[in-house]
């Protein structure tokens, strides 16, 4: 019987990977390419003035430095935000979204960012070349922490909006969590901390461009989880070109877990500077710049109560957290803590009222998106921790109340 349930099926890449035959975006080279190195900045939140790029124009073997100004002169977009993953509050008003430069403008609103690119003909002389950028940076308030995020007197990240709550949005029916509150007799409460995770990929993220004059075309290796969104992100919003004009190719791809769905900073860069020198231009990341550019998981404050009757059975839960989300909203953001657990409060257990509300909130972080699971494995991990709180509560085996 062909793909039958439990018929075990033969893996078809692991004699090619682990025998050193795989083909990562760092495992590429075309001729005559040049390497570029991102010149991010030192401070978590400041007012950006001059960058003084001469030094480095003039350094051995540079052929570009570039900033903001040459993106927007060559008419360039921006990097997707949550366009394609927004919610509403609970008043049915629109989420607060943010702009996300390609290179910074105007300020820098986490450790890390992006100022420039420099090109070289080595890696070696762009690194050197990078070091005398000269930025100006007038420091500000900042703040890292996802529960005070929230507070009113908190540093604002966005001016503009003039609170980092980017939106307040609930699920369920909290009339019914409410008289079950009432009705319980006993309540669990427990008060949760799902800590920031770094993806910490196998194979950091890496992007090699080229641009075609003759077609009018670009072309871009880089691993990703998904070619096809890739490129539309890029082409329409990044680059502000038909999908025709871009192609995107992932060969193996050395872990995404979510991270490598997006695009990032450096992607369009590269295209730019490709196109600029007229020559393939090659980014790869090190370990180091993966912790201070690639999007992180999770990093969510909670406070939850489940509600029991006197057998023990569960009458209502009620779930409220903060979910961070970072300096600037990355592309499914916003879905992370609220569309995708949706319900998934309630485990495997018969849960007859739920309420669930979601304050996200913006701090001077690297940003925040799916990572293994997307939301869901922070929900299954709220309703277990109450289930085992509530059994040695009531000095139940934790196997039993799950059962009842």
């Amino acid at each position: 019987m062909k793909f039958g349930v439990g018929q075990p099926m033969t893996r078809v890449e692991d004699d090619r990977l682990i025998t050193g035959h795989g083909l990562y975006t760092d495992d590429m080279s075309l001729a005559d390419q040049a390497y570029a190195v991102v010149v991010r900045s030192p401070y978590a939140h400041a007012k950006l003035g001059e960058i003084d790029c001469a030094d480095a124009k003039a350094a051995e073997g540079v052929l570009g430095v570039y900033t903001i100004a040459d993106l927007d002169a060559a008419g360039y977009g921006e990097v997707p935000n949550t366009a394609y993953a927004a919610v509403k509050n609970r008043d049915g008003s629109p989420m607060y979204k943010t702009t996300r430069p390609i290179l910074a403008r105007d300020r820098v609103r986490y450790a890390g960012e992006p100022v420039a690119l420099v090109v070289a003909t080595t890696e070696a002389l762009a690194r050197d070349a990078a070091e005398l950028v000269m930025v100006d940076y007038d420091e500000l308030p900042i703040v890292v922490d996802t529960a005070k995020a929230a507070e009113p007197d908190a540093p604002v990240i966005w001016d503009e909006h003039g609170s980092n709550i980017v939106y307040d949005w609930e699920w369920g029916d909290e009339a019914a969590a409410t008289e079950a509150k009432a009705n319980a007799a006993h309540t669990t409460r427990v008060e949760l901390i799902n800590n920031r995770i770094v993806v910490n990929a196998m194979e950091p993220r890496a992007a090699l461009a080229t641009y075609d004059v003759a077609e009018d075309k670009y072309t871009l290796h880089a691993g990703s989880q998904g070619v096809h969104g890739m490129r539309g992100n890029l082409a329409k919003i990044c680059l502000n070109i038909p999908n025709e004009k871009l192609r995107v190719i992932s060969n193996d791809v050395g872990g995404g877990f979510g991270m490598k769905a997006f695009v990032y900073n450096e992607y369009p860069m590269v295209l730019f500077a490709a196109k600029e020198l007229g020559l393939p231009v090659k980014w790869t990341g090190d370990r180091s710049e993966s912790f201070l550019s690639d999007t992180q998981g999770r990093d969510h404050v909670t406070a939850a109560e489940l509600f029991l009757d006197a057998e023990g059975k569960i009458l209502g839960v009620d779930v409220r957290t903060t979910a961070h989300l970072g300096a600037y909203q990355s592309q499914f953001a916003a879905f992370i803590p609220t569309l995708a657990p949706r319900g998934m409060h309630v485990g495997v257990y018969k849960v007859p009222a739920l309420y669930n509300r979601v304050k996200a909130v913006m701090t001077n972080t690297v940003p925040v998106d799916a990572y293994r699971g997307a939301g869901r494995p922070e929900a299954s991990y709220v309703i277990e921790r109450l289930m085992d709180a509530a059994a040695r509560e009531l000095g139940i085996g934790p196997d039993e109340l799950r059962r009842r």
